[in-house]
């Protein structure tokens, strides 16, 4: 049930109104039998359980797939007919499968469980006049809770107090540096972000304290919102799940009608009944690439370890080649297009704008470098951005691990690059006083010893810092502040924000008291803007998805200002006009017209974005025909990652709730190990359509040529055991040699795929066709020779056809190479794999001539060098015929 006052009362209305609201007295609490009585009306603040599948459903569900279908069905036949060898490979090919796919599912259940742990914590809440500790799940509405630094939000609060309050809310609405929160009311209908009286589940406390009346539990709070959309959104099939499931169903009815044409053509003309249903039923196995599922399965998992390599961690098997379609990929900005550190970049005095820089010469003016402890003005501000700070500086023996307020830490590096350290300057300068950052009036204050006084170091909001001044330093000396350069300190302070930084004003002065107030007759020092700078390589990352026709969009919490010039920055837009539009544009499909879809499409750059609106701008993309790829870190992420095509999670940063329901996971955060995944997903799919043409191609000329010969009733230039003996070695070495290539440079120079792409497209199955008449052709031909021509008897016959169509499909597969691709110098023949599939599959195969009890179990014999000859001379003609096929398309489509 609904709370009895709505979001947007709450937060226009004052303190005391919302606890009247509730019936509530703030001082006492609710008592024992008002908590029964409200628990009864609202539940308990759970987070509801998702109804998930059974680890036994989900593993029926495996079965459901057509190809696994009609594979059961061929392993059952093979079994039935003692073809033991087939049958235990196709039923590995079965097992190997579900395993990974039952496995995959149920590891995906887990995102929501993450989501209610989240609400197994324990809050303080005062009840009948006395504070004390309950599990966050016993609080009902009404409840009056106490917040300290470093605890987890329990429920959604409106604020009744609070004390420098800092929230870190990043993981619900992306916001990178902690909310400021306050008491006073606000407008309604804002963003989270922007809800500065309130305070939500699952966010956590940073600084300060407070106490807050709950307004929503459980499913009723923004992460319950969230755990609903989640659960709505739920797991697009991927593009290579759907592309193998139509393969599947289209091998099914080709089987049914090899199989049938086959055996009554053979039974009507009047051949060995057995003979026939045997050769049926091993044609319809061979119909079936069963080497598929394996090859797909292993060249996935190798495309895994690749990416695993390159950062990129891999949740779903199938999510490895999906990304190789991607289309749009929407990113956040911080920590992934940018370094999730904030840092000063520019310093403005009144003498100019400072330039800062990481490199060896870290300050300059008007492009000369200079020393900040030489300029005055600079030098204080510097040394107020230092002492007036809460920050701890990194230990030296952990850089990387900070305490305090991004920003101070930013300020604090800042004075180390002008070689200002604090505890130098604390020794110096000894703190007398602070007071603390007041939220109404942004604004904080340290009041330090000196020689002729007490000095005042102030640092804050610009226009609450410059509202204080009275006189501003020149760098020479100090100046009124009179209107004019009021005026002209704001444009300065206006142009920074512009430039899409965070400004924070810095002010000093000399006083006679260390007890007065911190904050009247101000010196105006100066402004410092600070930037989250864009991470090393995103623009050249930026670039190559260009170049490979994928669109990059950036989806932020943050302000629209930032987030425009950090596109800029990075390469996403290129004009400075850029629009970036607020999230709350991203309505519903329903409510937007055709042409307003058509504008949205074209924008690069979303701010303020919520967890629903992030969920319409993938179905905004994806009903235009996108495969979208979604990053995202914090709990509000969860809904779209699970809804997008693929959902990235970032490894460092990011929620466990957000890593479970993505499909690939980022070790290092970056977007450039995205665009890396973006290549290996092309080169699996690739590999994976290479090795399809392969087998089937392989297998239809086999069909064809004992198809042909049951027609027009000559004998079999194939036994039944033969048959299943090349796919047994065909179908499984040089295929998985084709699904271990690595692709080639061109790859991210062409367009994506369309995400409705066929495995195999219409010119494929036409190639296929070609192929498998081919083989067939010199197959009947070589066997032609051996039994009319030489007048060869039809055991050295059907050896030298069987050896003939064996090799001819091992040569086949250098006609994988791609187009526009060298004869020599391509992709398959620089695959070490390939050739160390040829020397196994030849070895194998001269066994069945040679080796005693198989050569008799396949019905073969042994053949003279005239024999072998003919085998090697015919086998190479599709190789040839397909190799200059391939030269004379080129150059047709060259002209």
């Amino acid at each position: 049930m609904k709370s009895p006052v709505s979001p947007a009362e709450v937060v226009q209305s004052q303190p005391q109104e919302v606890l009247e609201a509730f019936g509530v007295d703030a001082a006492q609490g609710l008592t024992s039998r008002q908590v029964d009585r409200q628990r009864d009306k609202y539940g308990w603040n759970r987070l509801d359980e998702a109804k998930q599948r059974g680890a036994g459903a989900i593993f029926v569900d495996q079965f459901k797939s057509p190809i696994i279908g009609l594979l059961a069905v061929a392993a059952v036949l093979a079994f039935a007919f003692q073809e033991w060898i087939e049958g235990i490979a196709v039923a590995i090919a079965i097992a190997l499968n579900t395993l990974i796919g039952f496995t995959t599912e149920l590891r995906a259940v887990k995102s929501m469980e993450s989501l209610q742990q989240l609400s197994q914590t324990q809050a303080k809440v005062r009840r009948e006049g006395q504070v004390q500790q309950v599990g966050a799940d016993e609080l009902v509405p009404g409840d009056i809770v106490v917040l300290e630094g470093g605890d987890m939000v329990p429920a959604d609060l409106r604020l009744i107090s609070a004390s420098n309050l800092q929230v870190d809310e990043s993981a619900l609405t992306g916001e990178s540096l902690p909310a400021s929160k306050a008491t006073q009311p606000v407008e309604p209908d804002l963003p989270l972000a922007e809800q500065t009286n309130r305070v939500f589940k699952g966010t956590a406390i940073r600084l300060g304290a407070a106490e807050g009346i709950v307004t929503a539990t459980g499913m009723e709070t923004e992460l319950g919102h969230i755990s609903t959309l989640a659960a709505q959104a739920g797991g697009e099939q991927t593009p290579l799940e759907q592309r193998l499931d139509q393969l599947g169903r289209r091998l099914i009815w080709i089987t049914l009608v090899i199989a049938a044409v086959v055996a009554v053509s053979g039974i009507v003309q009047g051949k060995d009944l057995v003979l026939m249903v045997e050769t049926a039923i091993a044609l319809s196995v061979a119909a079936v690439p069963e080497g598929l599922p394996i090859v797909a399965t292993v060249a996935l998992a190798r495309g895994m370890w690749r990416m695993a390599k390159q950062n990129a961690l891999i949740n779903r098997l199938s999510a490895v080649e999906t990304l190789g379609s991607t289309s749009i990929i929407c990113t956040d900005k911080t920590g992934t297009l940018t370094q999730n550190r904030m840092t000063a970049s520019q310093i403005v005095v009144e003498a100019g704008t400072v330039q800062v820089d990481n490199s060896g010469t870290p300050f300059s003016l008007d492009n000369q470098s200079i020393d900040p402890q030489q300029h005055e003005a600079l030098e204080q501000l510097l040394r107020v951005a230092v002492l007036c700070n809460n920050a701890e500086p990194p230990d030296a023996d952990a850089p990387d691990r900070t305490i305090g307020d991004p920003m101070e830490i930013a300020l604090l590096n800042l004075g180390q690059q002008a070689h200002l350290h604090r505890d130098e300057l604390r020794s110096q300068w000894p703190e007398q006083r602070e007071v603390a950052f007041d939220p109404d009036l942004k604004m904080m204050a340290t009041i330090h010893n000196a020689q002729d006084g007490y000095w005042v170091a102030v640092k804050g909001a610009p226009e609450a810092v410059l509202e204080r001044c009275t006189h501003y330093h020149t760098g020479q000396g100090v100046q009124s502040l009179d209107r004019e350069n009021r005026d002209r300190w704001q444009q300065r302070m206006q142009a920074t924000a512009e430039a899409g930084l965070r400004v924070l004003a810095f002010a000093a002065k000399t006083v006679d008291t260390a007890q007065g107030d911190p904050y009247s007759d101000l010196v105006l020092l100066g402004l410092v803007g600070l930037e989250d700078p864009p991470r090393q390589g995103v623009k050249d990352s930026i670039k190559a998805c260009h170049q490979a026709g994928i669109r990059v969009v950036m989806v932020t919490g943050d302000q629209q200002i930032t987030a425009r010039n950090i596109g800029l920055a990075v390469g996403l837009v290129g004009d400075r006009e850029a629009q970036a539009l607020p999230g709350k544009a991203l309505k519903p499909l329903d409510d937007l017209t055709d042409q307003h879809r058509q504008e949205l499409q074209q924008v690069s750059i979303f701010a303020r974005v919520s967890p629903e609106q992030k969920l319409n701008l993938i179905a905004l993309h994806q009903a235009d025909g996108a495969i979208v790829a979604m990053t995202g870190d914090g709990v509000n992420d969860a809904p779209a990652l699970q809804k997008a095509d693929i959902g990235v999670a970032m490894g460092q940063r990011g929620t466990q709730v957000a890593q479970e329901a993505a499909d690939m996971v980022l070790q290092d955060d970056s977007f450039a190990s995205i665009v890396a995944a973006v290549a290996q997903g092309r080169a699996i799919f690739r590999n994976i359509r290479q090795f399809t043409l392969y087998l089937l191609s392989g297998n239809t000329g086999e069909i064809i040529a004992v198809a042909l010969a049951s027609v027009v009733n000559a004998p079999l230039p194939l036994l039944p055991l033969q048959i299943l003996y090349i796919n047994a070695v065909n179908d499984v070495f040089p295929a998985l040699a084709l699904g271990l290539g690595e692709g080639d440079e061109t790859m991210m120079q062409r367009p994506p795929r369309k995400g409705n792409e066929a495995v195999l497209t219409q010119d494929h199955w036409i190639a296929i066709g070609l192929y498998g008449l081919l083989i067939a052709a010199t197959t009947l031909g070589a066997f032609a020779i051996a039994l009319w021509v030489w007048q060869l008897d039809g055991t050295e016959a059907v050896t030298i056809s069987f050896m003939t169509l064996s090799f001819s499909r091992l040569w086949h597969i250098f006609n994988m190479r791609s187009r526009g691709t060298h004869l020599l110098h391509n992709e398959v023949t620089h695959n070490p794999f390939v050739w160390g599939a040829l020397v196994i599959c030849t070895l194998i195969l001269l066994a069945a001539v040679y080796v005693p009890g198989l050569s008799d179990a396949l019905g073969t014999t042994g053949l003279s060098g005239r024999s072998w000859g003919l085998v090697f001379g015919a086998s190479l003609i599709p190789l040839v015929v397909g190799q200059l096929g391939k030269v004379l398309f080129e150059r047709n489509a060259k002209r």
